[in-house]
């Protein structure tokens, strides 16, 4: 079995580095003096949804909320409609949830502690030690789906990651990671680099990868993966996401409560409608009642 904390294997650290430094995106959080904050939004943001889609909200959320406290001194319904159309819209209550404690209990100014941050509402060990290495530089394994799957492939000899474990994949990661604080920063954002735009998961482009002779899955002959598989996302089309979404735009959109028959005209479907409605109500991103309409929530 593969000793996850060997450091006996190749190193792809350096090369990787270099790549990263000689062709990263030019992407705002990635720019001297972006402040934690900002991170800490970016990151929230970026959790399943596309680059492209998150760079325009996340500059026009802070320059309406520049800091924790002007987004907590805000109704959280104002968090939720200026989220618009980025997915989850249960991660703008969240942050702004988070951003009213950093306020009230850290003067305004974003935990550098794991712990402490992950104390925060809605931010969870992914956000944790992203915030703590990307703004604030220190040392700590961090790993989504895309540095899984380099792992998987250069590492483990896998041509899939397989279900997330933070048992496996933490310390796999950390036995890759340089000592030098500032370098093992850089080399978490170059393996994630890596995977969203060489290593993807349909189509690998071998011929770019800046550590394609030292990954073990090419030398391997690319076998076939035989193991677990991660979960698949459910369909979006025709999925109660997709009825949560159209809802909650129609109360974006209103500066009003909208009435029942109004909510009632966004889908056919009346048991999954409901169903929508019952869940929104209940995740606390929909106030209201049919006698008086439904709104964003306000306090």
């Amino acid at each position: 079995m593969e000793n996850p904390t060997d450091r006996s294997r190749p190193d792809i650290a350096s090369p990787l580095v270099a790549w990263f430094r000689a062709e990263a995106r030019d992407l705002p959080w990635r720019r001297p003096g972006f402040p934690a904050w900002g991170t800490l939004v970016s990151e929230i943001m970026l959790q399943q949804t596309q680059v492209a889609r998150v760079v325009p909200r996340l500059e026009a959320w802070l320059t309406r909320w520049p800091t924790p406290a002007d987004l907590a001194a805000s109704p959280p319904g104002d968090a939720v409609r200026a989220w618009d159309r980025l997915g989850y819209p249960r991660r703008a209550l969240a942050l702004h949830a988070a951003a009213t404690v950093i306020a009230e209990q850290h003067d305004n100014v974003v935990p550098r502690d794991v712990d402490a941050l992950l104390a925060l509402p809605g931010i969870g060990d992914y956000t944790a030690r992203a915030v703590a290495v990307f703004a604030y530089g220190d040392r700590h394994p961090v790993v989504d789906v895309n540095v899984r799957r380099v792992l998987a492939r250069a590492v483990l000899g896998e041509g899939e990651p397989g279900p997330a474990n933070a048992k496996r994949d933490l310390p796999l990661m950390d036995s890759v990671l340089p000592e030098d604080r500032d370098t093992a920063a850089a080399t978490n954002a170059a393996v994630m680099e890596l995977g969203a735009l060489v290593c993807t998961a349909r189509s690998p482009a071998c011929d770019a990868c800046p550590i394609a002779d030292r990954c073990a899955w090419r030398a391997a002959g690319y076998p076939e993966h035989d193991g677990p598989r991660a979960p698949k996302q459910a369909r979006f089309a025709g999925s109660d996401r997709q009825v949560r979404g159209l809802v909650m735009a129609e109360l974006r959109a209103s500066d009003v409560p909208v009435t029942r028959d109004e909510v009632d005209l966004v889908w056919p479907d009346a048991e999954q409608r409901a169903r929508a409605l019952a869940s929104l109500l209940r995740d606390g991103l929909v106030v209201g009642d049919d006698a008086t309409g439904y709104r964003l929530p306000d306090a």
